[in-house]
């Protein structure tokens, strides 16, 4: 049986300027939370459209922008869940982690690495380096991240709960996750983002894979800010 999860990134929330998200523990902006009220209503129309009911597994990261924005979901589409919805906070879909440099400022890392001499400079495009990861503890690189999201997906298909599963997490670990079920190619990663709190649903057919099924990827500007 083939399988739908809705990949939701979260709505827009207080970060520090000049910061990694990594961990930023902040919550989502007035904005944010109207935009993820808004856009939980206009999906509910699609789900009329397709006469689709949802899981009532909801999974969403550890961060409280993707809780708050998973509860916006919950409270908007209450009448799609055939039982009442359950969340469950996934460390697994955390965005990338920066270790022991979490929530320093992109000065501050960049001034600790220089300042300890087992280290190499960076790469000046390290943040959105797929490949890099930080030589600090706990540190992994976006492809990393994005294989630890992929392989909680895997786990969601494996069980046998029905509907339209959601997920609410963070953009660049959801499109490196993509990647690795290859729903989109390595140079998309780059290529494309992820609107908040707007739905992007993918398909696992237990045989052929994953593929999209709906919902429209965002093409990335340069000048757009990380998660």
């Amino acid at each position: 049986m083939n399988r739908l999860f809705a990949l939701i990134r979260h709505g827009d929330y207080q970060q520090r300027p000049d910061t990694p998200s990594a961990l930023q523990p902040y919550p989502l902006t007035e904005s944010g939370a109207a935009e993820a009220r808004e856009q939980a209503r206009r999906w509910g129309d699609w789900l009329d459209r397709e006469d689709i009911l949802l899981s009532p597994e909801v999974h969403c990261s550890t961060l409280l922008r993707a809780w708050e924005t998973a509860q916006i979901f919950m409270d908007e589409l209450a009448d799609y869940f055939p039982s009442a919805p359950r969340l469950t906070s996934v460390s697994d879909l955390c965005e990338r982690r920066l270790g022991s440099a979490a929530n320093l400022t992109i000065g501050e890392i960049e001034q600790i690495l220089a300042r300890d001499p087992r280290f190499d400079a960076p790469p000046a495009d390290w943040k959105s380096n797929s490949h890099y990861r930080l030589p600090l503890e706990g540190a992994e690189s976006l492809l990393e991240a994005g294989a630890r999201v992929a392989g909680h997906l895997r786990l969601c298909a494996a069980s046998e709960t029905p509907g339209l599963q959601l997920l609410f997490g963070h953009g660049a670990a959801f499109r490196h996750a993509a990647y690795h079920l290859n729903v989109i190619q390595f140079d998309d990663i780059r290529r494309l983002s992820m609107y908040h709190a707007r739905p992007v649903v993918l398909e696992q057919n237990p045989l052929s894979g994953w593929r999209h099924h709906s919902g429209d990827w965002k093409q990335r500007q340069t000048t757009e800010r990380p998660d």
